[in-house]
């Protein structure tokens, strides 16, 4: 008793300094989450006492059309939008490990995009730039083409936003180019020994070495994508439209909980998601042991 009573006298300093972040993940996360889980098995609108109906919250979702729906768009955006832009990114990354005159430059034009891109802002350009008479029309009216609005038709809506995440490649993309600047020269110099050209370079030393990189940038990339909201929720007004072609999980948990109320439903919903974003993140780390390479 009396060690454990001087290690704290001796580390009090430290346990000063750390107090601002104990309270924060106390109080802005652990008793949320508590509270968020406790709320998910009640009937609550926010405006009357919860009462408790255990598991119906998590049956009624799967009665649920719309929340099926939902889970399908977020789907097709995740494992769609996720790996283009990761090969996007590492493409680019490529061409800029060139050793290309204005390196810095590029590398910062590239990345400011990933600062903007989930801006109120930027989602509003982007409904400018994919509408009946955008940008993208214009350009196609040049070639005699005629466009159509990209955003209200549901075939195509969905796939404006997916091109908007791409476009926010910028963060994996200086990622990735780290990595490619800490591959040794002297595997490429031996290989060039051996015959091997560019792509049986890429795909036999630069690929194997930066799997660590896609691993990290694989796993930020999916989870971050499952939590998009903001494109969504500007693009489509708030609907999820059109005919819930844009109504991502996350936009649709904000209507229930704050359109209808249903705040027990939406906390539900809430943990569900994190349960699939966890249970996802699993299986691909499980999956590493068979496709990440170390150096050592």
């Amino acid at each position: 008793m009396k060690s454990k009573k001087s290690f704290v006298q001796k580390n009090w300093v430290a346990y000063l300094f750390l107090s601002p972040w104990l309270l924060g993940i106390i109080g802005l996360t652990a008793i949320p989450m508590g509270a968020s889980l406790y709320f998910s098995f009640t009937r609550y609108d926010m405006f009357t006492s919860p009462e408790w109906i255990g598991l119906s919250n998590y049956v009624a979702l799967f009665e649920d059309q719309k929340w099926r729906n939902s889970v399908s768009v977020t789907l097709k955006y995740v494992f769609i939008g996720v790996p283009l832009q990761l090969l996007f990114a590492l493409s680019i990354a490529a061409l800029l490990n060139k050793g290309i005159r204005g390196v810095r430059f590029y590398r910062a034009i590239y990345y400011v995009p990933s600062l903007f891109g989930g801006s109120v802002a930027i989602a509003i350009l982007w409904r400018q730039i994919f509408g009946g008479s955008g940008l993208v029309n214009n350009f196609l009216d040049f070639f005699g083409i005629q466009g159509i609005n990209w955003i209200s038709t549901p075939s195509t809506a969905l796939y404006t936003l997916i091109v908007l995440m791409i476009w926010q490649f910028g963060a994996s993309m200086v990622i990735f180019l780290a990595g490619l600047k800490q591959v040794p020269t002297e595997l490429y110099e031996a290989s060039l020994i051996d015959g091997a050209g560019k792509f049986k370079q890429f795909t036999s030393i630069t690929l194997p070495l930066i799997t660590p990189i896609v691993f990290f940038n694989l796993v930020m990339g999916i989870i971050n994508a499952f939590q998009a909201f903001t494109p969504a929720y500007i693009v489509s007004g708030g609907s999820g439209g059109p005919l819930d072609s844009t109504l991502f999980y996350t936009l649709y948990l904000y209507q229930r909980a704050f359109t209808h109320f249903s705040m027990g439903y939406a906390s539900a919903m809430a943990w569900v998601l994190l349960l699939a974003i966890s249970f996802v993140t699993a299986l691909i780390f499980l999956s590493s042991r068979k496709w990440v390479f170390y150096q050592q």
